[in-house]
């Protein structure tokens, strides 16, 4: 005997997605959403280097070339332990 299921419940062991469902996969979709564009906005500000070393390159005005400006800057790119 084939007993056809003429109902639109779904038996007690079966999972049905709802609509609170959609909304909470839909909610997280708009979170991302916002979550990357504020982060694309922050990595916008970030500096490429160090301000610091594009000033010490810059040569003052009237500086004659001999002063401690001209010095070759340390290399801390090896953690301080000099070049390799």
């Amino acid at each position: 005997m084939t007993v056809l299921a003429s109902s639109s419940t779904p038996a007690a062991g079966q999972v049905v997605t709802g609509v609170l469902g959609f909304l909470v996969v839909a909610g997280m979709g708009v979170a991302l959403f916002f979550l990357l564009r504020s982060m694309n906005k922050h990595l916008r500000r970030v500096q490429r280097g160090p301000g610091w070393r594009e000033e010490a390159e810059r040569p003052e005005p009237g500086d004659g070339g001999d002063g401690p400006q001209d010095q070759p800057e340390p290399d801390y790119s090896r953690n301080g332990y000099g070049p390799a």
